[in-house]
């Protein structure tokens, strides 16, 4: 069951991400997009993932060490409910660097390695939009 949700996390972002990589100036793409409801099923396997251990997974995160954190991530459920973490935020904070860019006018060929980095390595594509996002005002209107 674990190794099934695992898989069925990122194949329940895929086309997200390509609506806004592949079709970024479809209408539809907007209108999905503008929805934040877009990350409750990840969540919901996140949530399947940690209730049956939720007392384990509170003690490691309410008060934090490495050796626990280690621990909590090295066991299979550990590892596939930080995997549905990072799936959901990265699909939310790309959804808001697509929205905001979009808002902004920046261009779909200088969005689209963003947001693949946001996918891969989600902190650094955030910080990567974050760098470019002064350069192109927000439009009125």
């Amino acid at each position: 069951m674990t190794e099934t949700l695992f898989d069925l996390t990122f194949l329940l972002a895929v086309p997200f991400w390509a609506l806004m990589i592949l079709l970024p100036k479809w209408s539809w793409t907007e209108r999905i997009m503008k929805s934040p409801l877009i990350v409750l099923p990840i969540v919901a396997i996140y949530a399947a993932l940690i209730i049956p251990d939720f007392a384990e997974v509170w003690s490691s995160v309410s008060n934090p060490t490495l050796g626990g954190v280690a621990e909590l991530l090295g066991a299979p459920a550990g590892a596939a409910a930080g995997w549905a973490h990072m799936i959901a935020f990265d699909l939310f904070v790309g959804r808001w660097s697509y929205l905001d860019s979009r808002k902004r006018g920046v261009p779909v060929l200088l969005m689209a390695p963003i947001l693949l980095l946001t996918i891969m390595l989600g902190p650094l594509g955030l910080a990567a939009y974050l760098a470019v996002r002064p350069f192109w005002p927000e439009r009125l209107g």
